[in-house]
Formats: C-alpha cells, sequence, structure tokens
C-alpha cells in the first residue's frame, strides 16, 4: 500500500464497515477511564444489567480529574462536587468487572495520559479512547488516539467500536532547532498564535520534520497535547526509534514479543508519496519562550514582546475578543510581558509535568527562592513521576525555593481544587486560560515549566534563558 497516511493505514486496518453518509464502525483497541464520564458509564451499564464488552486487558482507569493533589490525601478525597461519589463509584465498578483501577497512592496512579504510557498501555498502530480532550497526547506513540463524549464512552464499553466520521488529513512540518529554554510547549503555542485555535479542526494532525525527530517522547507528547487546543481530536507522530526505547522499557512482554513488534511497527508512517489535504509548516530556529496574555492558547506572543493593540488585530470580531481578553486579565495595550507581576506559579498538568518538565524547572529553582508573596506548586503528573524526582532529590529543590509539592491529578489545572488560585494572576505549566479555567476569577498566563520557574523566582513574567547562563 503505497501513497497513504499514517493516519491512513491505522484508520483502514480498524475499519470494521462502512456506514451511510461516509461514516465508518472503527473497532476500538482499548480505553482509559476516569472518574468524570468512566464511573457513571460503568454504574448505568451495571445498573441496566449489561455486561461490557470490553475486556480487562483492554481496560485502565484512575481518578484523576476531581481527586485532591494535597499530599495526606486519602483515596477518595476531593475538593470538588460529587468528586468523591465519582471516584468511589469508578473504583467500585471496576472492582466487580475486573478492570484494573490504580488507586491514588499507587506508583501507576497519576493523570490518564501521564500514566497510562509510563504503565505500557499505549502501543503504536493501535486506537485508544477516554473521555477527556486531551487524549491526543498519546498520539505521540503512533496511536491513534482520541477524545470521546460520555455516551460514546458508555458505547465504546458496549460495543469495543464507535462509528465516525473520517477526517481530512494535515501535515505540520517542524524544522530547525529548539533553543536553550526553549521547547516542544513554545513550538505549540507559536503555532496556535501564528494559525488560531481552528488551525486543525475538522482534520487529524500528524507531527513530522527534523525538529520532531529529534524530540524526546516527553516533548512529543507534549506537542500532541496541545494539539486539543488547535481543534483537532487526533494527533500523530510515527513511531522510530525513540518510540521504540521509550516502550522496550515500558511494555509488560518479553523482549522477543517486543522485537516482533517493533518489526510491524517501523512500517506505521506516511509513504513518501503520501498526500495530505492541508500541509503547514513552522522553523523553529528564532522561537524564543511564548507566553500567553489573553484567554485562548492562540493569544500568545515572544517573553520579549508586549501585549497587542485591539486595533492591530483586524476585523470587529478579532478586536472585541481582544478588548474582553484584556479587560479579564488586567492588562493594557504595550505593556512589556516581562513587566507583568504574578500572584502565583503551577507546574503540573498533562502538558508538562513529567520528568524532564521537573527537571527543567528544577534546573532554575536550585539556589533559588521564590519571590516574596507568590503561592507556587508543583504537582507531579503521575506518582510514578514524584517518586523519580523525590529520587533524584527534585522535591527538596522545589521546597527549598518555597514550592508546595503535591501528589498527582488534573485538579489545579481544572479549577477543581477549591479556590486556591481565585483572583490570583497565574503563570502556569497547564494548556488552558479560558476564563475561570483555573477557578473563579483566575487569570492564567500558559508557559513552559520553566518560564513558570523564572517567574516564580523574579516575581513577574520572566525570560527562562538567563538563569541557563547562570544569571538572574
Amino acid at each position: 500500500m503505497s501513497g497513504t497516511t499514517l493516519f491512513g493505514k491505522i484508520w483502514t486496518a480498524h475499519q470494521a464497515g462502512e456506514l451511510p453518509g461516509g461514516r465508518v464502525a472503527l473497532v476500538i483497541d482499548r480505553m482509559t477511564l476516569h472518574e468524570l464520564s468512566g464511573g457513571y458509564a460503568l454504574r448505568d451499564l451495571r445498573a441496566a444489567g449489561e455486561r461490557p464488552h470490553m475486556r480487562a486487558d483492554q481496560i485502565f482507569a484512575m481518578a484523576d480529574h476531581a481527586i485532591s493533589t494535597a499530599p495526606d490525601r486519602g483515596p477518595h478525597d476531593s475538593l470538588s462536587t460529587s468528586g468523591s461519589q465519582m471516584i468511589a463509584s469508578l473504583e467500585e465498578s471496576c472492582a466487580a468487572l475486573g478492570y484494573r483501577y490504580a488507586r491514588p497512592d499507587d506508583e501507576a496512579h497519576g493523570i490518564v495520559h501521564v500514566a497510562g504510557p509510563e504503565q505500557g498501555f499505549v502501543l503504536p498502530g493501535t486506537t485508544h479512547v477516554c473521555g477527556d480532550s486531551h487524549t491526543c497526547t498519546l498520539g505521540a506513540f503512533g496511536t491513534l488516539a482520541f477524545a470521546v463524549g460520555s455516551s460514546e464512552v458508555a458505547t465504546v464499553l458496549r460495543r469495543s467500536a464507535l462509528v465516525l466520521e473520517r477526517p481530512k488529513t494535515l501535515r505540520v512540518t517542524l524544522t530547525g532547532r529548539l533553543g536553550p529554554h526553549v521547547y516542544a510547549k513554545d513550538a505549540a503555542l507559536r503555532l496556535l498564535a501564528a494559525h488560531g485555535v481552528k488551525l486543525a479542526l475538522g482534520y487529524v494532525v500528524e507531527f513530522a520534520g527534523p525538529l520532531v525527530a529529534s524530540l524526546s517522547m516527553e516533548a512529543r507528547m507534549t506537542l500532541c497535547n496541545m494539539a486539543a487546543e488547535m481543534g483537532t481530536r487526533y494527533a500523530l507522530i510515527a513511531p522510530d526509534d525513540t518510540t521504540f526505547e521509550a516502550l522496550s522499557r515500558t511494555m509488560p512482554a518479553s523482549p522477543e514479543t517486543v522485537e516482533l513488534a517493533i518489526a510491524h511497527w517501523r512500517r506505521l508512517r506516511s509513504d513518501p508519496d503520501a498526500v495530505f489535504e492541508r500541509e503547514l509548516a513552522l522553523d523553529v530556529s528564532e522561537l524564543t519562550p511564548q507566553v500567553t496574555w489573553g484567554t485562548t492558547p492562540m493569544q500568545a506572543v515572544g517573553i520579549d514582546g508586549i501585549v497587542p493593540d485591539p486595533a492591530d488585530t483586524g476585523d470587529a470580531a478579532a478586536r472585541a475578543g481582544t478588548d474582553r481578553a484584556l479587560a479579564y486579565m488586567h492588562l493594557e495595550p504595550g505593556r512589556p510581558l516581562t513587566s507583568i507581576p504574578i500572584d502565583a506559579a503551577f507546574i503540573g498538568s498533562c502538558t508538562n509535568a513529567r520528568i524532564s518538565d521537573l527537571r527543567a524547572a528544577a534546573a532554575i529553582l536550585k539556589g533559588r527562592k521564590v519571590a516574596d508573596g507568590i503561592r507556587a506548586m508543583c504537582t507531579p503528573g503521575s506518582m510514578a513521576v514524584r517518586a523519580q524526582a523525590e529520587a533524584e532529590g527534585l522535591d527538596r529543590i522545589f521546597e527549598a525555593a518555597g514550592f508546595e509539592w503535591r501528589k498527582s491529578g488534573c485538579s489545579n489545572c481544572a479549577g477543581r481544587e477549591g479556590p486556591i488560585w481565585q483572583g490570583l494572576r497565574v503563570i502556569s505549566s497547564t494548556n488552558r486560560n479560558f476564563e475561570n479555567r483555573q477557578g473563579p476569577g483566575t487569570r492564567t498566563h500558559l508557559a513552559s515549566p520553566a518560564t513558570v520557574a523564572a517567574s516564580a523566582v523574579v516575581g513577574r513574567i520572566a525570560d527562562p534563558r538567563p538563569f541557563a547562563a547562570g544569571g538572574r
């Protein structure tokens, strides 16, 4: 089969049948469940006397969205409405059905998109769904992983399949080399700033090019994670030796089985003559650390930039959007980004809370203190990341600098950890900055973990690059 995209190969291999209207029935191989949608879906099926079609080896479940990240949390602790009930419901159903459930203090626990790959649950060439918009993170492994709604979660549990329309294909080619303290997160924010939050709407995105080939698995996951902010459910990166090396450390299989699998996975790439329905490119050679000033991820500029003037943003709708964002963020046009004081700094989420993210932040925080009056917090992406960080002494660096050291979970990204960030201006390694995302009145600036750490030390939005040279 020539002239086929990576997406086309996976899609065709999983197509169980064609339906009217260009739709297909797609076989789903694996599913991760969390407490917001998974617990209730399982409860409703059991209440109806149904037995899910998905087998035990196809499901991996954990509570991540509502679970508290407090260091002394209990197995069902939550500060959000009905959170404890949802967590208990998911745990009970998994026990009744024999599904694997990672309890909050297990090393296998974490944010689903961080813990799943760590536990060898994500494989190239498979289909994988979860009731969370950032499921596309797993596309970094060459997995067709995508978000589903609550009703689709129940459908997959019942049928191991979904009816879907085939998306169009978009290839984003990244070239050049990232400079010191410039990361995949910065490249994603630059793409959003240049093309907007609808750049991949209706498409499956394949990230390709020499920069992508040079990225670590963790950086690839960050890039695919941010594809959700580009309007798509699907992101893919062709598996290569970097992928295989990562998988060989996590797959619960014999070395012989892994080698056989790798021989198959090497064929999972777009053919040289494959035609994409849309192509974009970005050279990152001159890219600087990016920070958002507004209330969408596309409202980002380089760290040495200024808050834009609504009069320069195009049509009336764009000006109105900019005016509203500036009013919510309490900012005025023309202000240098690095003059904006912050109240708080947060490192966490499925975007940037892996071990490499914590190492990058700790390299800046080591021997330094968070500025007076700044609340700073780190929630590692999983309990395995937390344990690895503690083995390396990173927890002591964070705490000595003045950061709180928490447990894994999504609560501080999704505004479910109570009023911690209410009314504060937070620089954050997360992926969303819409109004009230991290809590009522919270003003969130998205950035890389290094930029978050540098800003926490300075007390205002700060460039991490001088820290790399031993400055500050």
